[in-house]
């Protein structure tokens, strides 16, 4: 997956700005008008943002697909409808099988209605038209990066909660699903034909070892690996 890719580390000076660059966030913008890349890269690169320009959706799946590192940060993409070989909307299409975090922003300046729903139906975060004013295109890159460290922090929360339930013991995690569903302790004792200290013992290296401090924490836990499965 695209979200899975390496992360990069600085090495000269250049390398360590364009990083902070990119913990403000990283801005991808596809279009095959030279003019429109050069003033949102200036732009954008105003804002403090760090900026990669393409001139077609196909260069940038490709780019995507070599693994290329890329420093740690949000991203979002903002890329016109209308373009030859590839456009946004199959952009959009492609991105949203390869991409769970990266939000996309859509922009036009003939696009018809239907294509604008289209591509909010497809879960873009915005259609901007074209002519795009500063404030216009600053502000819906702000909730695009905003959303992207949302979902960023979102995977990450999921990734730990996976690593800890895989920590736990068959008999652990059986009774971590019992507690979850409210089942008390010597409920569970008697439908395990266990004594119920032994309970009590599997609960708190349940709670340990998944960091619940609460029983809401471990429900939270077991409920969320329950919509990941």
């Amino acid at each position: 997956m695209i979200g899975e890719m390496s992360r990069r580390h600085p090495v000269t000076v250049s390398d360590r700005l364009f990083a902070e660059r990119c913990a403000r966030g990283r801005v991808v913008v596809i279009d095959d008008d030279q003019e429109i890349l050069m003033v949102f890269s200036a732009l954008l690169g105003l804002e403090g943002y760090a900026c990669e320009l393409y001139v077609s959706a196909l260069d940038y799946l490709q780019t995507l697909e070599s693994g290329v590192a890329r420093y740690p940060g949000p991203c979002c993409v903002l890329s016109d409808v209308k373009m030859p070989d590839l456009d946004g909307l199959e952009l959009q299409r492609r991105l949203a099988e390869q991409d769970e975090t990266t939000p996309l922003l859509l922009m036009s300046g003939c696009s018809s209605v239907s294509e604008a729903v289209d591509g909010f139906r497809a879960g873009a975060l915005d259609f901007l038209l074209k002519p795009i004013t500063a404030d216009v295109l600053l502000a819906a890159v702000a909730r695009a990066l905003a959303l992207s460290t949302e979902r960023q922090r979102q995977r990450i929360y999921r990734r730990d909660i996976q690593v800890r339930l895989a920590s736990l013991t068959a008999r652990e995690g059986d009774i971590a699903r019992r507690v979850a569903r409210g089942q008390r302790n010597r409920e569970i004792a008697l439908d395990l034909a266990i004594a119920l200290r032994t309970v009590k013992l599997y609960r708190q290296r349940v709670m340990t070892k998944l960091g619940a401090e609460t029983l809401v924490d471990l429900v939270r836990i077991v409920d969320e690996s329950e919509r990941q499965d």
